[in-house]
C-alpha cells in the first residue's frame, strides 16, 4: 500500500545512525590490540543497553531498537574486518602502525606526542591519531632524528622526531 494511504501517526520515525570515523573503501582496518578491547567493550555495552529496553510506547522501543541494532551493525562490520597489530612486531626503529611519536613542531619549544592509530581509535585530546591522517602517512618510515615536512596551503608544518617507543 502507497505510504500515501497511511494514517500521519502510524508513520515510523527512521533512527539516523551517525556513521563510524572515516575508513575508505580499500583501506585495511587496522587496530591495536587495545583499540580491540575498546570495540568489543562498546560492542557489550550496546548489546546490554538492547536487551534493557523498555518503554510503554511500542513504537517508541521500536524505534530504540533499530537505532541500537543500527549501531551494532556498523559496529560488528568493524569488528569483523579488524586486523590486530602486534605492536612487538613492529620495526622499533622505525614509525609504524602503534607507534607512540615525541615530536618538536616547528620552532615550538614544548614537545607533542602522538600514537598512531587506527580509525575508530583516533582521539586527538588523547593524544591518538589515525593511521590514515596526513600527519601519520608523513611520519611513517622516519626514524629519530629525521623530519618530516606537511604542506600546507599557505605554510609547511616540520616535526622533528624526537623518539619512538611500542607500548605493549
Amino acid at each position: 500500500m502507497s505510504r500515501g494511504f497511511v494514517k500521519e501517526d502510524d508513520q515510523e520515525e527512521i533512527p539516523i545512525v551517525p556513521p563510524r570515523a572515516d575508513l575508505p573503501n580499500g583501506i585495511t582496518n587496522y587496530v591495536t590490540p587495545n583499540g580491540l578491547t575498546e570495540l568489543l567493550a562498546e560492542k557489550e555495552k550496546l548489546t546490554n543497553e538492547r536487551s534493557k529496553l523498555t518503554n510503554e510506547n511500542e513504537n517508541e522501543l521500536r524505534i530504540a531498537g533499530n537505532y541500537l541494532n543500527a549501531k551494532l551493525n556498523l559496529l560488528s562490520n568493524r569488528i569483523m574486518t579488524a586486523k590486530v597489530i602486534d605492536l612487538a612486531e613492529q620495526p622499533q626503529d622505525k614509525i609504524r602502525f602503534g607507534a607512540t611519536v615525541t615530536l618538536k613542531v616547528n620552532d615550538e619549544k614544548k614537545p607533542q606526542t602522538y600514537q598512531i592509530v587506527g580509525v575508530d581509535e583516533a582521539d586527538i585530546a588523547k593524544g591518538k591519531i589515525s593511521f590514515i591522517s596526513p600527519v601519520a602517512r608523513i611520519l611513517i618510515d622516519k626514524k629519530v632524528g629525521e623530519e618530516a615536512v606537511l604542506k600546507l596551503h599557505n605554510r609547511d608544518r616540520v616535526f622533528k622526531i624526537l623518539d619512538i617507543v611500542y607500548f605493549t
